[in-house]
């Protein structure tokens, strides 16, 4: 098991319970592929640097998380399949 930060960018139009079910989901995912969720840090909604989907803005989201090394490609497919994220990013967290 390893420490990973994830960080997602969801549309900026979604109401909360949209919001709130899309980042569920993530943790649902992590959680059962064996792995642990130690936090979820929202940090709201932002200009972004350059337009996605022609969106200017974003909502932030920062989950710290431990999982097994081979998940990771599990969990970049699953993200890149759902709807409300625009972009995302996993690193690793030594």
């Amino acid at each position: 098991m390893r420490n990973y930060e994830v960080v997602l960018i969801l549309h900026p139009e979604l109401d909360e319970t949209a919001f709130n079910a899309a980042v569920d989901k993530v943790k649902g995912w992590i959680t059962t592929s064996g792995g642990s969720v130690s936090k979820v840090d929202v940090w709201g909604k932002r200009r972004m640097a350059y337009s996605i989907r022609k969106q200017r803005e974003g909502q932030y989201v920062l989950i710290t998380a431990e999982f097994a090394p081979t998940f990771c490609t599990d969990l970049e497919r699953n993200l890149r399949f759902l709807e409300p994220v625009m972009r995302f990013m996993i690193t690793v967290v030594e």
